[in-house]
């Protein structure tokens, strides 16, 4: 299995993690749900009027970190916003629930992929392990 899907079904599994932005010099952290494979890509799902979207547009260095069952991950990456209909209706696909909030069409849905991302898996009684994508 690949860096990118180990990432990927980690997230998936543990159905929240938590994503930290910047803003100015205060780091921002909150729950997020959604994460999507598309296109060989990791993506996540926002709102463009939330304030984590304006933050991620500021500075698009991130860090995701998840927990599940005595092990962690740990993800530093950059997110970059991908516009298109396809990326937006693929998350949204992934997520039918997020269409009561969220039309592919719309000018707030919002999908941003990892970029240059590190990874590192985590426990108390194994050694870490590291993947980049």
């Amino acid at each position: 299995m690949n860096g990118m899907q180990e990432v990927y079904e980690f997230l998936k599994k543990t159905g929240t993690y938590y994503l930290a932005t910047v803003e100015e010099e205060q780091p921002r952290v909150r729950p997020f749900g959604t994460i999507d494979l598309f296109e060989d890509k990791l993506y996540i799902q926002t709102g463009k009027v939330k304030e984590v979207s304006k933050q991620i547009q500021k500075n698009g260095k991130v860090e995701i970190c998840a927990f599940d069952g005595g092990k962690w991950l740990r993800v530093a990456a950059t997110l970059v916003r991908d516009d298109r209909l396809e990326a937006k209706e693929h998350m949204l696909q992934a997520y039918p629930h997020l269409g009561a909030m969220y039309d592919p069409k719309d000018d707030n849905t919002e999908v941003l992929y990892l970029k240059d991302a590190t990874a590192t898996f985590s426990s108390f009684v194994e050694a870490p392990k590291t993947v980049s994508f």
